[in-house]
C-alpha cells in the first residue's frame, strides 16, 4: 500500500513548475489530489492528465487565490467531491519585484492577498475539516532568510510572513494532531525561474551547490513532511536552497 493511500490533498497553483511536481509526486505516494489554477487550464489539464495515467484520482479547480472567496470554496469543493481533507499544500504565489520607491498600492495590496492572506484562508478553511494527523505545509522562499539585493523588499516581506503564520497555526492546530510547517525553497529550475535565464550563471554561483534546484526536490521534501517522516516537524521552516541562505 502506498503511503497516502485513502488521503485526500489540496495543492493550490498545481498546474505547472513546483506545484504540478508537488500534485503528481502525492498523487504517486497514493493520494487522491485536487489542485487549482487560474489562467494555465490547458496545462493544469496536462497535469490532470497524468496522474489520471498512472491510475490516480484527480480534482482540477478554477480558483483565483486573489479572491478569498475562491480560497476557501477550493477547500469545500475538494472536501466534497473527494470526501475530506488530509493534507494543504499552500503553493500559489506571485512575485513582485522593482524599486521601493515605485511599488504601488495596488502591488502591495495583491501580493498580499495572494502570497499570505490566501495561505490563512486556506489554512483556516481546511482545518475546519482536518483531524488528528492532518498536515498544513506552505512554500516560502529563501528570500524570507536572506536578501541578496535591492528590488525584492515586498515579496521577502510576504514570505518572511509566512514563518510567523505557521508558528502560529501549530500552536492553534497542535493540540489537534495536525502539524504546520513551511518550505522556503531557493533557486528552483521552473518557468518562472529558468536555470538558463538572464543572470543565472550569477545566481547560482550565489548558491553553496553552485547549480539550480529542480521542482521534484520541493515535491521530495513536502512528500516527507506530508508522511510519516513529517509527524514531529510543527511550526518550524525547512530551508531547500542548495546552500543559498548559507
Amino acid at each position: 500500500m502506498k503511503e497516502f493511500t485513502g488521503k485526500v490533498a489540496l495543492v493550490t497553483g498545481g498546474s505547472r513548475g513546483i506545484g504540478a511536481a508537488i500534485a503528481q509526486r502525492l498523487a504517486r505516494d497514493g493520494a487522491a489530489v485536487a489542485l487549482t489554477y487560474v489562467n494555465a487550464a490547458d496545462k493544469a489539464r496536462a497535469v490532470a492528465k497524468q496522474i489520471d495515467a498512472e491510475g490516480g484520482r484527480v480534482l482540477v479547480i478554477r480558483a483565483d487565490n486573489a479572491d478569498p472567496r475562491a480560497v476557501t470554496a477550493a477547500v469545500e469543493q475538494t472536501v466534497r467531491d473527494l470526501g475530506r481533507i488530509d493534507i494543504l499544500v499552500n503553493n500559489a504565489g506571485i512575485f513582485t519585484g522593482g524599486p521601493l520607491e515605485e511599488m504601488t498600492l495596488e502591488q502591495v495590496d495583491r501580493t498580499l492577498a495572494i502570497d499570505v492572506r490566501a495561505v490563512f484562508l486556506a489554512s483556516q478553511a481546511a482545518a475546519r475539516h482536518m483531524g488528528q494527523g492532518g498536515r498544513i505545509i506552505t512554500i516560502g522562499s529563501a528570500l524570507a532568510e536572506r536578501v541578496p539585493g535591492p528590488g525584492m523588499t515586498l515579496y521577502a516581506m510576504c514570505k518572511s510572513a509566512l514563518t510567523g503564520l505557521t508558528k502560529g497555526l501549530a500552536r492553534d492546530l497542535g493540540p489537534r494532531g495536525i502539524t504546520v510547517t513551511v518550505v522556503h525553497g531557493g533557486l528552483i529550475d521552473t518557468d518562472m525561474n529558468p536555470a538558463d535565464g538572464p543572470g543565472s550563471d550569477f545566481l547560482s554561483n550565489v548558491t553553496a551547490l553552485g547549480r539550480y534546484g529542480t521542482a521534484d526536490d520541493i515535491a521530495a521534501t513536502v512528500a516527507h513532511l506530508a508522511g510519516d517522516g513529517g509527524r514531529y516537524a510543527s511550526g518550524t521552516a525547512i530551508t531547500i536552497d542548495g546552500g543559498f541562505a548559507a
